[in-house]
């Protein structure tokens, strides 16, 4: 088996039954503000997509699904496979760029074709990716890999029924625009961005320990920034106020952590070769060993001259963009399009418990969520606080874009600030603005509502699947000497003392102290 790096979480898999090519991006995307770090126009896409047998989709993100690329190299007659998501966006999507030979993968299920074993693991949950994430799994007789690409499995027993891959490929760079665009003392950015590094290497590390390959390598990320105003975002930023860390830095951290494991770099012409279970080779044939040293070791100048030679592809994207509406037609077209989206959503509403205020060009707009109204702001107070640029909000509508954290959150070209904690149900809502995305996600939410079962945690008794997304706290969850339960999927914390979330608004856990027993009294004397 062969896997050649094709940037950020792109790979072509060379198999005894068939070549997979997964999530081939090429960019930018997301407004024009992500381009793949390092760059990876080099490569020889003709061959790829002539070569491709099976075309794998992770998700929607538009970091991941670059419809430009597809239609450019990709043959419209390859099998295209599907995670089996419980809303058909994304085969929409593809279905609409002339793609008709789907394959949906029943969840944890293994394809067949003839050598080459697949399965795909897909999540579901409503912060998950653009609603909906997922892994794919590959074994051809002479070796096994794990794609798990940028999702957070939680039922790991399941993914790994599969078998331990001789090679794992994970995200260790998040795509989130927390804390950057917020409005917040530049030493708040520093040490939240900290905080998020953090929490990103830890939730990876603890997937590299669970999947315990000997080889690992990571990849998904981080992105290049290239437009003047969000080049100093770059890796850990220019003020050490972002949040991106490159393959190398974690290599490094692993190494430190757990030197047990083998990280190795993958970047866009990277060959990985596996046989007989091991690793046979790691060839670089689109960029020499030199030039890769520099890229991690000299990363501002080599920045640099990628945002030098690269502005053309910005101001293309800009003139495909949409002519700002008017401020009044803003309103109407939003409050047309939300108002009965609100209507339908009693959970997110609940759940928001607030006024929201946009400011988008000249208008000034305030989505009420307990009226479920849209109108123009009046000086209420609001919990959010958002500035959009007024030619992206108009293109999206436009293309009525149901996804706005696909689009202009992760585009990074706005700004925002709020009075207390992250709101999950505010950011739910602004990727789900289709009737089926709300209803499923109204469905969810209720299911999510019956956790009945206990599990004891430390010295504590929990609810034992997670309020947030029902990982279990028996294997995710750890609680501090002050009654502080962390769950290590994605780092949110709890007083087990009120049941109150520390991380966001909502999510209660119910917990209690283990009471005393005489077995436990006998065993203090």
């Amino acid at each position: 088996m062969r896997i050649t790096g094709l940037g950020h979480a792109g790979m072509f898999i060379e198999t005894l039954g068939g070549n997979i090519i997964c999530d081939p991006v090429v960019g930018p995307s997301f407004f024009g503000s992500w381009f793949p770090f390092p760059d990876n126009r080099g490569l020889d896409w003709e061959r790829l997509g002539r070569e491709a047998d099976f075309l794998y989709i992770s998700h929607r993100h538009r970091d991941h699904f670059d419809p430009k690329l597809l239609q450019r190299f990709i043959r419209r007659d390859i099998e295209v496979l599907l995670p089996e998501y419980p809303i058909d966006d994304l085969e929409q999507d593809i279905r609409a760029l002339g793609y008709t030979n789907i394959t949906y993968a029943p969840a944890g299920e293994v394809i067949e074709r003839g050598e080459l074993k697949i399965m795909i693991t897909p999540l579901r949950a409503p912060s998950d990716g653009p609603i909906g994430d997922s892994s794919l799994s590959v074994d051809d007789g002479t070796a096994s890999i794990l794609n798990q690409n940028d999702s957070h499995p939680l039922d790991l027993e399941r993914l790994l029924s599969f078998g331990k891959p001789d090679a794992y490929f994970t995200q260790t760079s998040g795509a989130i625009w927390w804390p950057m665009v917020y409005d917040l003392p530049q030493d708040a950015k520093q040490n939240f961005a900290r905080l998020k590094r953090d929490a990103q290497n830890k939730r990876a590390m603890y997937y590299v320990e669970k999947v315990d390959a000997p080889v690992v390598f990571p990849m998904a990320g981080p992105p290049m920034f290239l437009r003047d105003e969000l080049f100093q975002y770059n890796g850990y930023g220019q003020n050490d106020d972002s949040i991106f860390t490159d393959q190398k830095q974690f290599i490094t951290h692993m190494n430190e952590l757990a030197p047990q494991y083998d990280g190795r770099l993958f970047v866009p012409g990277t060959v990985v070769t596996l046989e007989n279970r091991e690793l046979v080779s790691i060839e670089q044939t689109l960029y020499t060993q030199d030039e890769i040293d520099s890229i991690f070791d000299d990363k501002w100048t080599y920045l640099e001259a990628q945002r030098a030679s690269r502005q053309q592809e910005i101001r293309d994207e800009v003139a495909e963009r949409a002519e700002p509406l008017p401020a009044g037609e803003i309103l109407a077209a939003l409050k047309a399009w939300w108002e009965p989206l609100l209507k339908k959503s009693r959970t997110i509403r609940l759940g928001v418990g607030g006024c929201v205020r946009f400011r988008i060009g000249d208008l000034d707009m305030v989505v009420d969520f307990p009226k479920a109204k849209v109108r123009e702001y009046a000086g209420e107070e609001c919990i959010y606080w958002y500035t959009l640029p007024a030619d992206l909000v108009s293109t999206n509508i436009r293309d009525h874009e149901i996804d706005w954290s696909n689009s202009i959150f992760l585009s990074m070209q706005f700004s925002v600030g709020r009075s207390g904690k992250f709101n999950e149900f505010l950011t739910t809502f602004l990727k789900c603005l289709s009737v089926d995305r709300i209803e499923y996600v109204e469905n969810w939410y209720s299911e999510q509502t019956d956790q009945t079962e206990d599990a004891q945690v430390g010295d504590w008794v929990v609810q034992r699947r997670c309020p947030h997304l029902r990982a279990d706290l028996t294997k995710t969850g750890k609680v501090d000497e002050d009654g502080v339960l962390t769950c290590s999927m994605h780092d949110w914390k709890w007083d087990l003392k009120t049941g109150k979330c520390l991380t966001t608004t909502g999510h209660e856990i119910r917990a209690e102290h283990c009471p005393v027993t005489e077995d436990a009294l006998r065993l203090d004397a």
